[in-house]
């Protein structure tokens, strides 16, 4: 949701400076891969160890510039199936670590208990289930049906992982982060469950007139 309706906006905002780096020499290429290696190194080195002030605002910087690899693509009109595909696989790389920190650091520095349990069944449920929101519209394309639809994309995911992280920061008790990450499992799980349907739609036979759907 949230990508959908800031694209316009990022667009706007970063054309020119996209610009400048393809004349220095950057290619959207070099973006993604060095945006998804900060966010692996800044997730294990923030996140994973309960700095949760400090992660969420670097994570905050590294996907505002993660974001200049698809406007300078296209602004260039360099844009390829290689850089897409490319793109997509740092992506997942990138949640996975991001997900994964927040389950290292439950399991090594809550107390034990159901809370912790919770916690570290959420976050990994979250790490599969938000792989799976791509995978289907991967699988989708493949077969020329079309599942860009549904209700939790990345930057929705990213942003409700944030807030819980951050609040626990800041001083909320630890079962926000609870419930953030539930909320992602939960609106991903949606998601796939939305573009199974909507492949389903488009590929299977139309009834007849006069036969029973």
């Amino acid at each position: 949701m949230l990508g959908q309706h800031g694209r316009g906006l990022t667009t706007s905002l970063f054309t020119r400076p996209a610009l400048a780096l393809a004349r220095a020499g950057v290619s959207a290429n070099m973006i993604t891969v060095t945006g998804t290696v900060l966010t692996v190194v800044i997730s294990a080195l923030t996140l994973a160890q309960g700095r949760f002030v400090l992660g969420p605002v670097l994570l905050a910087l590294v996907v505002v510039a993660d974001s200049f690899d698809g406007i300078l693509a296209r602004a260039t009109g360099t844009g390829s199936a290689f850089g897409a595909f490319l793109d997509s696989t740092m992506d997942r790389l990138g949640d996975g670590a991001l997900l994964g920190s927040l389950a290292v650091w439950a399991a090594l520095h809550m107390e034990a208990g159901a809370l912790r349990t919770t916690t570290v069944s959420v976050a990994v449920t979250a790490v599969v289930l938000a792989a799976a929101v791509p995978y289907a519209r991967a699988r989708a394309e493949a077969i020329g049906a079309d599942a860009s639809a549904g209700l939790l994309e990345r930057t929705d995911r990213i942003v409700l992982t944030a807030v819980g992280v951050l609040a626990v920061g800041l001083g909320a008790p630890q079962w926000v982060l609870t419930v953030a990450l539930a909320l992602v499992a939960l609106g991903s799980l949606a998601t796939v469950v939305q573009r199974v349907l909507a492949v389903r739609r488009q590929t299977l036979p139309a009834a007849q007139p006069g036969e029973q759907a």
